[in-house]
């Protein structure tokens, strides 16, 4: 039997929801000779490994931790005294449980931002917390919440700001990108494995109104030297992309394939928000958005937190449509998460938990139009046996294709939950969920791409039979879940009509 290499299992499982397991509805024998049949020929381009670690983490915080938080402001200007640093009550352990209880995987620290405070004790500035009253100059803000995600089994990441409005450098363009790599190398070699390095294209002009040349190639290869299962981030790549808005919002279409070529830093890049169909190059999609209004904490904000409702819609509109969601969640003055953020967390981890409790398609039979060389490796059970490693496949010819699920007795469900066997690359164009209400067949909803995980919420629908029909695809379709939930209302996602807050450009430094 051809499956994926056992070294990817743990890559695929979508950490954020667990998945219930159930003996797979998968008729025949697997030993059969018609278990031989060649696996479908990958659809360049592909996935990397790092890039299906990084894609299975799905949902993961961001906090925006450092100067600003002392000074009430989103962006500073380097000039501001290290000593106003000084949380009172630093937790580090207290942010990753909180985020571990909304079923957050990772976390991405603001190790600098754009005043260039650093919240390590870099060798390379004094504008750090080695300058700060807090921990009697002692501290290492990147250790404390780098060792907390490892106690807790969340991976860790980093954002290093390349404008740094505190550094004399800046400007000097070769100077400063010695200084920076420098920085970068502190933490990439002294924090254990790095998951995520993650790159802006803030800029400003130098004291001496030069203007600062970022060395990306030489940033990108310093990371693939030292971190080099790390995935990168910025607008143009090269493992991750921007998806063109801090709204917490995917488009409907979603493909992660992408032409890198001719793509800048802190421009709007062609592919930005739907990716390009036939693409020479995987860049899957991120979406950011705050929790809060702003970026950084302000007490001003504290009953400004996003009610629940809102933040399960943001989860529909970004994991839910392919993408990956990095919710920015931040400390406060006291080096805590503040209470209100607490318990929306832990309100909105529940709220999937229970949204996603029970997969009722692991109790179906399965059936379709066309299976793979008729082979039970590819058979239609496979979409629903709770493994992201197997699949149901068509024979190649096949670009449309129908899979049918007989639940055995009439289910409520208001959720449709379908993932693409991405190893093989992205294929599907278009697709259509009906059910069987009355002596025929009824369309309950439709979409375009499917990707890496793809979430249809419906109105409540009540039915036996239920099917997905592929309508278009750009090679034979690979599907391994097709799975069925009833979230008692907490996909509210059908009223979002308004659709997405398009930036036209994206603001230079943006976070």
């Amino acid at each position: 039997m051809k499956s994926a290499p056992a070294a990817l299992a743990f890559l695929l499982l979508p950490l954020a929801v667990p998945i219930v397991m159930a003996p797979a509805q998968v008729p025949g024998d697997l030993h059969s000779p018609k278990a031989a049949i060649e696996a479908p020929a990958p659809l360049s381009p592909v996935p990397t490994p790092r890039q299906l670690e990084w894609q299975a983490l799905e949902f993961y915080a961001f906090t925006h931790f450092g100067m600003n938080t002392f000074t009430d402001r989103e962006w500073g200007d380097g000039r501001e005294d290290p000593r106003l640093f000084n949380p009172s009550a630093f937790d580090a352990r207290q942010w990753v449980r909180a985020f571990r209880d909304a079923g957050m995987t990772m976390v991405i620290l603001t190790a600098k931002h754009h005043d260039g405070f650093c919240l390590w004790p870099s060798r390379y500035t004094a504008h750090s917390v080695a300058s700060s009253p807090w921990r009697n100059g002692h501290g290492d803000v990147v250790r404390e919440v780098s060792d907390a995600c490892r106690e807790y089994g969340l991976k860790f990441g980093i954002y290093l700001s390349p404008w740094d409005r505190h550094e004399p450098s800046y400007g000097d363009s070769p100077r400063y990108n010695d200084f920076y790599v420098n920085q970068l190398t502190e933490l990439l070699t002294g924090y254990g494995p790095i998951a995520v390095v993650w790159f802006d294209g803030a800029c400003g002009e130098g004291p001496n109104g030069k203007r600062q040349e970022y060395d990306w190639a030489r940033y990108r290869a310093t990371v693939r030297q030292l971190q080099p299962r790390a995935v990168m981030f910025s607008d143009a790549g090269p493992d991750i992309r921007w998806i063109g808005n801090e709204k917490g919002v995917a488009n409907e279409t979603n493909w992660s394939t992408v032409n890198l070529a001719g793509m800048g830093i802190g421009v709007t890049n062609p592919g930005q928000t739907e990716g390009q169909p036939g693409g020479k190059d995987w860049v899957p999609a991120e979406v950011d958005v705050s929790i809060r209004p702003g970026w950084f904490y302000h007490r001003a904000e504290d009953d400004k937190v996003k009610p629940l409702e809102r933040l399960m819609d943001i989860y529909f509109t970004s994991v839910g449509r392919n993408g990956s969601l990095l919710l920015n969640v931040p400390p406060d003055q006291r080096g805590l998460i503040h209470e209100n953020d607490v318990a929306r967390l832990k309100d909105l981890g529940q709220a999937l938990k229970s949204a996603f409790r029970a997969d009722l398609a692991l109790e179906a039979a399965a059936t379709a139009d066309n299976v793979r060389g008729g082979s039970t490796e590819f058979s239609a059970g496979r979409a629903i046996d709770g493994s992201n490693l197997t699949y149901w496949a068509t024979d190649d010819v096949r670009r449309a294709a129908t899979l049918e699920l007989d639940l055995g007795a009439e289910k409520p469900f208001d959720v449709v939950l379908i993932r693409e066997y991405i190893p093989l690359g992205q294929r599907v164009e278009s697709f259509a969920i009906e059910a069987w209400q009355d002596g025929q067949w009824k369309e309950l909803g439709s979409g375009t791409t499917i990707g890496n995980k793809r979430l249809l919420p419906l109105p409540r629908v009540r039915t036996r039979r239920v099917r997905l029909v592929i309508r278009k695809a750009r090679a034979c379709p690979t599907i391994s879940t097709f799975g069925l939930y009833f979230s008692e209302g907490y996909s509210r996602t059908p009223g979002l009509t308004a659709g997405p807050q398009w930036a036209s450009r994206r603001p230079c430094g943006a976070s």
